[in-house]
């Protein structure tokens, strides 16, 4: 079993700073892993982006798990314009099919931060 979410990830998807991982078991498919991200606390899941994706543009996780988790560290973590701006930036480089999210992620930080009445906390 992994400790980390990230050696988790690193197992399956691999990651192009290191050498390849030990492979995980056969027994331990894909859908172990999603059920460890769905409920992983939203620092394991920053933890596992920024080590594996340190660039935005570069990783080996799939466009698929990386938007699924900022959707889950945006819900566990909602006020915070910094995250709203690096998941806008994910979906950005990965879009466009998600450039209008991106831009009322955008849009929400701005708010936020001008402090405007009716901005998402």
């Amino acid at each position: 079993m992994h400790s980390t979410l990230t050696e988790h990830a690193r197992c399956l998807y691999g990651d192009e700073y290191r050498p390849a991982a030990q492979p995980c078991r056969p027994d331990h498919a894909e859908h172990n892993f999603i059920e460890e991200l769905t409920f992983a606390g939203a620092e394991s899941i920053l933890a596992m982006l920024h080590e594996l994706c340190p660039q935005v543009v570069d990783g080996l996780l799939p466009v698929w798990v990386r938007n699924l988790a900022y959707r889950l560290v945006l819900l566990q973590r909602p006020g915070e314009p910094a995250l709203m701006r690096e998941a806008a930036q994910n979906l950005w480089l990965h879009g466009p099919d998600w450039d209008d999210i991106a831009a009322e992620l955008t849009r929400r930080a701005e708010a936020l931060e001008a402090g405007r009445p009716g901005s998402p906390t």
